[in-house]
């Protein structure tokens, strides 16, 4: 029988990361490791980083500052940790991490997570003691593994079993794509994640029956271009994301569909028309923009103009009336200058945000625009951000407060934190909370909503759903 051990995985940044770090966990479970949530009580540290967000690498050396002393305690009672840094911030540093902090054992890049249990044999190294010896901590390798391997990680991936996947909740993840070939000159995603692959459709509805079947009620569709998916189809001809998402939608239980996230040059007529035909389809589009200036999309190599970026959410919201939308935004972009940042608070005034993501721009090492000599000074970026902040914030405010006195199909997925509480998701993806029973996990109930708060929405369950149901969307 396999020794039981603990795993702690901390995850940073993007969806795709909380998707990564529950198949490690699933890849880690036949060799006997079980998650914790505190990180003293780990063997196994796995550190799943980010790239994207300003001073990514910096935040990792940190939190390695702090399970250096976690190590040495624990060696202090004979306990062994092996520490990992995984995603992007190690495929980008690769031989230097293990430079800087002694305490990691194991660098890994995102394509190679499913060859965990062979870098673990690697990591282990030397000679263990012998039966008739005392316990002595063995000899370590240090293992770096961060080239693109040539066979398809999906097809080696550990399964999740119903049980761990039931207890993620009624709301999973889907990678279906991973990379990019758009090559946005601010973006580490090319060389962190490589260029586009799609998995084929089949996998991905198998892996998708499997969420089904084992309680899950909603699936995002997860890519860094997900609406440039192309797998191959039972037939070998490619499959788009409108087609992907209509076989998905014919799987029984699976009430809800997202996808995240999309480039404006990859969203075609027929992904359109899906939000106007497809009911499972979520009126939630996540569609950056990341500049309203011609000047600095052109700069950053995104391949369209403002006024092509508005054309599209026209004509996505003549498909879907009802449709939310939300973007990315980047403050700073070397070369910026007054109208440029103006540019953007037109574009976001004209399009209409229920949701935003907005940062100051940070040079990535490796990436085109970190060479740029026009950089914007810090506290222009500082007082740009403020000012696009505040008006996305009023616009997702007012969006809210559009939502009270309207009914809407929530689902439901935990206890909230006040007694009696519960809290699911509108169709907005905004957080509801109500006033129930445990009952309601995993039902969609339909909500009045009488209230806003930072980010939410509260309600009380019409007369309907005091005695849940399980209802389709």
């Amino acid at each position: 029988m396999t020794a039981q051990k603990t795993v702690f995985i901390k995850t940073y940044g993007c969806q795709m990361n909380v998707y990564d770090s529950e198949r490690m966990s699933d890849t880690l479970a036949p060799l006997g490791y079980v998650p914790t949530t505190e990180m003293a009580d780990a063997d196994l540290v796995i550190l799943n980083t980010c790239h994207i967000r300003e001073k990514a690498a910096e935040k990792v050396y940190s939190e390695l500052g702090r399970i250096r002393v976690m190590k040495a305690e624990r060696a202090q009672t004979g306990r062994e940790t092996v520490v990992a840094v995984a995603g992007c911030v190690a495929q980008a540093e690769g031989e230097e991490i293990i430079r800087r902090a002694p305490v990691v054992d194991m660098v890994f890049g995102p394509q190679t997570y499913h060859r965990l249990p062979a870098l673990l044999d690697r990591v282990a190294g030397g000679e263990r003691p012998s039966e008739t010896e005392a316990p002595k901590p063995a000899r370590r390798s240090r293992v770096v593994e961060t080239e693109f391997p040539a066979e398809d990680k999906f097809d080696h991936l550990t399964p999740a079993t119903a049980a761990r996947t039931r207890s993620r909740g009624v709301s999973a993840f889907l990678t279906v794509q991973e990379g990019c070939d758009k090559f946005c000159t601010f973006c580490v995603v090319p060389y962190t994640r490589g260029s586009e692959v799609s998995r084929p459709a089949d996998k991905i509805l198998e892996e998708a029956r499997r969420l089904a079947d084992a309680g899950v009620r909603e699936v995002t569709l997860l890519g860094q271009n997900v609406n440039a998916y192309h797998g191959e189809g039972a037939d070998g001809r490619p499959v788009n994301l409108a087609r992907l998402l209509a076989r998905i939608a014919d799987i029984p239980g699976l009430d809800r569909l997202r996808y995240t996230t999309s480039h404006p040059r990859d969203m075609d007529d027929e992904l359109i028309a899906a939000h106007r035909d497809m009911p499972q389809l979520m009126p939630y589009l996540h569609l950056p923009v990341q500049s309203g200036s011609d000047t600095i999309l052109a700069a950053m190599n995104r391949r369209h103009t403002a006024s092509d970026y508005l054309r599209l959410v026209d004509r996505i919201r003549a498909a879907r009336p009802d449709l939310a939308l939300s973007g990315d935004f980047i403050v700073g972009f070397p070369g910026e200058t007054d109208a440029d940042f103006e540019a953007s608070l037109e574009i976001i005034r004209q399009a209409g945000y229920a949701a935003s993501f907005s940062f100051k721009y940070s040079p990535r090492p490796g990436t085109p625009a970190a060479e740029i000599e026009a950089q914007v000074p810090e506290a222009v970026k500082d007082e740009r951000l403020q000012r696009l902040q505040a008006l996305i914030n009023a616009q997702e405010a007012a969006f809210s407060a559009s939502l009270v006195g309207r009914t809407l199909d929530v689902l439901f997925e935990k206890p909230g934190r006040m007694p009696g509480q519960m809290v699911g998701r509108s169709p907005y993806l905004q957080p509801v909370h109500v006033q129930g029973s445990p009952d309601l996990i995993g039902t969609i109930a339909p909500v009045l909503i009488e209230g806003t708060g930072h980010h939410s929405l509260f309600g009380r369950l019409e007369p309907a759903a005091q005695d849940p149901v399980r209802k389709s969307a």
